[in-house]
């Protein structure tokens, strides 16, 4: 028997990280503000916007610190009502909730995208400012959410974590909002274990975040390339007026992450190859549906999700431990233990759990299996047939039309 791939162990770093890595450890100049300029960190946040098509980037701890951020920096008072989808990972309403600013949850539909419906009704309730979590790369109708938060003059943060090198409309996500978050924790597409940036192109406000993240007295001035007018005023401005809280990334991390952005086309491309064969193979499956993208959308998927058809819990929990057996680990959302994806397990909300139907049905059935873009076909088949066969394990064989 052919053993079923890892799809934990992350991509190799790039031997061209090793060298810079070695000068690193040799210097020992690991902080991002002990070289006057061209710090690794400086030299990432300028590739990474220019990789973007973005004027300005802050590389900092995480995707979590860089929503915190910039929800600081959109100037939002203690009790301010943020928008979010019901289906995302615990840390993007922790963020909010850390902002001093009250989380308030939409509809999520089994697509796994925003029930537009419900976005409009919440929005219209007090809402402030608006998080858009392309959860598991899963992109909702941005033309939409943008049209309507634009109308109301509410800025929109994307939380980009799953979603580097995706495309709306031949533009980069991340790049629609006021300003967009992406992970580089070891599940991503880029990989430093922890990390995160983000990229805007208000100079105010990147200059509120970069004070914030930590850049002391005049460290500011390393974050700045050539004249730069507006961003030099903005930061004068905020200069001793805004807390710090420290959470800059450090060069280690920079180095390692670097040499990976000109891997990001290819794990994109590869990524979406293994992501489309494999949901071809389970969507031959009366019993597992993966929804189809939305079409504007050009995904970078790492991972697949895909819902159960006509399975009662027990049979969703027969299903599961039917694909363990088969060697594939399958997370159904609304059912694993604890799952920091399921709303209602987010018991540091204020108030009452939100009655959230649709998204909770939703979640019930939904599952999650990592599909890393470093497997080949003979590994996709693997994963997809034990998929295929653990359902027929529990439903039985497909019965042919008028039988």
């Amino acid at each position: 028997m052919t053993l079923p791939p890892n799809v934990y162990d992350a991509e190799p770093i790039p031997d061209a990280a090793r060298l810079e890595i070695d000068k690193l450890m040799k210097s020992g100049d690991l902080f991002r503000y002990t070289a006057a300029t061209d710090a690794p960190v400086a030299l990432l946040e300028r590739e990474f916007a220019d990789m973007m098509g973005s004027t300005y980037a802050l590389a900092v701890s995480s995707c979590s610190a860089a929503l915190f951020l910039s929800l600081k920096a959109l100037g939002l008072k203690p009790g301010a009502r943020v928008l979010i989808p019901a289906f995302t990972f615990a840390a993007v309403p922790s963020s909010v909730v850390h902002a001093e600013c009250v989380p308030v949850l939409c509809e999520v539909k089994d697509n796994y995208r925003i029930d537009i419906k419900d976005f409009e009704y919440k929005l219209d309730a007090d809402i402030d400012a608006v998080i858009i979590s392309h959860m598991r790369g899963h992109t909702s109708d941005m033309d939409a959410i943008m049209a309507l938060c634009d109308a109301r003059d509410i800025p929109v943060v994307e939380d980009a974590a799953h979603s580097l090198g995706t495309l709306w409309n031949g533009q980069n996500i991340g790049t629609i909002g006021r300003v967009g978050c992406f992970s580089f924790q070891s599940y991503k597409l880029v990989n430093a274990g922890e990390g995160g940036i983000m990229i805007t192109d208000d100079a105010d406000l990147v200059a509120q975040a970069v004070i914030m993240s930590g850049a002391y007295e005049h460290n500011w001035a390393k974050h700045m390339a050539g004249s730069e007018p507006a961003l030099e005023a903005a930061f004068a401005k905020w200069q001793n007026r805004l807390p710090l809280y420290n959470l800059r990334m450090g060069n280690l991390s920079a180095a390692i992450i670097r040499p990976q952005l000109a891997e990001i086309p290819r794990r994109v491309r590869d990524g979406r190859a293994n992501h489309d064969y494999v949901a071809a193979r389970l969507n031959t499956s009366p019993w597992l549906h993966v929804p189809d993208k939305l079409k504007p959308e050009d995904r970078a998927p790492d991972s697949i999700q895909f819902n159960l058809v006509d399975m009662n819990d027990a049979e969703t929990d027969a299903f599961s431990k039917a694909a363990v057996e088969r060697g594939v680990k399958v997370q159904v959302f609304g059912q694993s233990t604890d799952n920091a994806r399921a709303f209602w397990n987010w018991k540091f909300l204020p108030g009452p759990t939100p009655d959230l139907p649709q998204t909770r049905t939703m979640l019930m059935r939904a599952c999650d299996v990592r599909l890393p873009a470093r497997l080949n076909r003979e590994e996709l088949d693997i994963i997809s047939e034990a998929l295929v066969m653990a359902a027929q394990d529990v439903m039985g064989e497909p019965r042919a039309y008028g039988t």
